[in-house]
């Protein structure tokens, strides 16, 4: 058979095969699934960290300073995401993508995008000024979380295949790290925000201040959300 028909017969096979679902606590690897219609149910939190005008770096700095500003980012965010218990499940270019599950997820998943932005402006900003001042290195970034249930499933070919999070959790986390705020760089939604414990809502100050604040996202169907200037150091 030739490409076309492989495609077809592919196709055709995904949509009449029966699905084989189960339920899941944990983050699966990638082996645990078949490549056929087979998935794992999970109540997960998604957050997804993006690293603002990427484009803009490589194309004002030599291809070598960008990808150790890049490097760097992504190295620190991966630390702060495994120190809450996160499990880092995909990157995109100059994205990450980490999946919370378990009890209590909400708080650390929001804790941990405040730590990234501790991270940014107290760590990684002063260094590339250390080493490369004047150069306008400087960089800003975002962290969108949300939370539901989450269907994972194996996609691609043998030899060549990942996970696939299909869910409003992945899709509205994406979407939040994409907002552009001058202050405000740690996006939840609503979901998130209520099933937040205190001690990741309201500052360690006496008396406690309110770490975040609601806004309204005109953009996406003026749903309620939470955004946060706060850093939380690490």
């Amino acid at each position: 058979m030739g490409l076309k028909e492989d495609i077809e017969t592919e196709t055709r096979d995904i949509f009449k095969t029966r699905w084989t679902e189960r339920d899941g606590n944990v983050v699966p690897e990638p082996e645990d699934l078949g490549l056929g219609n087979d998935a794992v149910k999970l109540e997960g939190t998604v957050l997804y960290a993006d690293l603002a005008d990427s484009t803009g770096l490589v194309s004002r700095l030599s291809a070598q300073l960008a990808a150790e500003i890049y490097k760097a980012y992504l190295k620190a965010v991966c630390r702060v995401i495994r120190s809450n218990g996160g499990t880092i499940t995909a990157f995109d270019g100059d994205r990450v993508m980490a999946v919370f599950v378990g009890k209590i997820k909400n708080g650390p998943a929001a804790t941990t995008a405040l730590q990234v932005n501790h991270v940014v402006e107290k760590v990684i900003n002063p260094l590339i000024e250390e080493h490369y001042p004047n150069k306008g290195c400087k960089i800003t970034q975002a962290v969108g979380v949300d939370t539901s249930t989450l269907y994972v499933a194996r996609t691609g070919i043998r030899g060549s295949n990942d996970l696939v999070w299909v869910g409003m959790a992945a899709n509205l986390a994406a979407k939040l790290c994409s907002i552009r705020d001058p202050k405000i760089k740690s996006w939840v939604t609503k979901a998130v925000f209520d099933g937040m414990r205190d001690d990741a809502k309201l500052s360690s100050d006496n008396p406690p201040r309110p770490m975040w604040e609601k806004r309204t996202w005109t953009a996406y169907k003026n749903l309620e959300i939470y955004g946060s200037s706060w850093t939380w150091s690490v």
